[in-house]
């Protein structure tokens, strides 16, 4: 039987949590300017133009949905609230590095390479609220009109002694319409790909077994308190993640000094969460 390499390739890639389909086709833009214009999606929810996704990092893994976006389990935000409602600064430290990180993804034509279709385009939170700006100039507006809309200016710069590139995307100066055919712009909308054909959602088996290695291995490096207990209790235990939480129980603590001011405490985990969330 031959061996198909990139049939291999591709189940590597979905094993590993990334899917890539023949339907999506990322565009990453190089240094200089580009001129491309914004589609619609067909799902996103509550009228959005662009769609976003959160992901998590840690150490080497590559970035995987995190469930809760779409109401399903998720044993990382369960550990990231018992960490951050505890209230030391060790485990809110932890809890931080922990925490998702936003992308968001739109669907585009660049000029100059309107052979290519529909792709789609990665960028971070800066971006995205330029963009939404856009909406809210009455002297843009809507920019995703395939009538009245505006192309937009990507420029992608190299700043020195920066680890990334730097991207600024302004409104062209007039309106014009996706193409001067009405069919070509029609069946550019109709191909626009399905955002959640992107990535694949792993399992809670496979996000923990992720968080465990993570646990067991980069987040002690990365932090001297984890490095610390893990020393003084002896070797790592096999489930670093049951371990922590366990540590999350309440214990007795002896009763302060008369002197001394109750520490500080959010009435609402919920909205400090959120305000994590948005540092992250």
């Amino acid at each position: 039987m031959a061996i198909d390499l990139d049939a291999i390739k591709k189940r590597v890639a979905e094993l590993s949590g990334v899917k890539r389909t023949s339907s999506v086709q990322m565009w990453k833009p190089d240094l200089g300017e580009h001129k491309i214009r914004c589609l619609p999606w067909k799902n996103t929810p509550d009228g959005q133009p662009f769609a976003e996704r959160w992901f998590y990092y840690l150490g080497n893994e590559k970035g995987f949905l995190s469930p809760k976006q779409f109401g399903k389990p998720d044993p990382i935000d369960d550990l990231i609230r018992k960490l951050y409602s505890s209230g030391k600064p060790d485990d809110r430290l932890l809890a931080k590095k922990l925490a998702p990180k936003m992308r968001c993804y739109a669907p585009v034509v660049v000029r100059g390479q309107e052979d290519k279709g529909v792709l789609v385009w990665s960028f971070g939170k800066q971006v995205y609220q330029r963009m939404l700006g856009f909406f809210l100039d009455e002297d843009v507006g809507d920019i995703l009109s395939p009538t009245t809309g505006f192309d937009l200016k990507v420029t992608i710069t190299k700043a020195q002694g920066k680890q990334f590139n730097d991207t600024t995307v302004d409104p062209a100066r007039k309106q014009s319409p996706l193409h001067a055919d009405e069919e070509v712009s029609q069946k550019w909308l109709d191909s626009v790909p399905n955002i959640d054909d992107m990535y694949r959602l792993k399992n809670t088996q496979e996000i923990e077994a992720a968080l465990n290695s993570w646990l067991n291995g980069g987040a002690q490096d990365e932090t001297p308190a984890m490095t610390t207990t893990a020393t003084t209790r002896g070797p790592a235990p096999a489930d670093e993640l049951d371990n922590l939480v366990a540590d999350m129980k309440p214990a007795a603590k002896p009763a302060p000094k008369a002197e001394a001011k109750p520490a500080k405490k959010s009435n609402d985990l919920d909205a400090a969460f959120a305000e994590l969330m948005d540092d992250a």
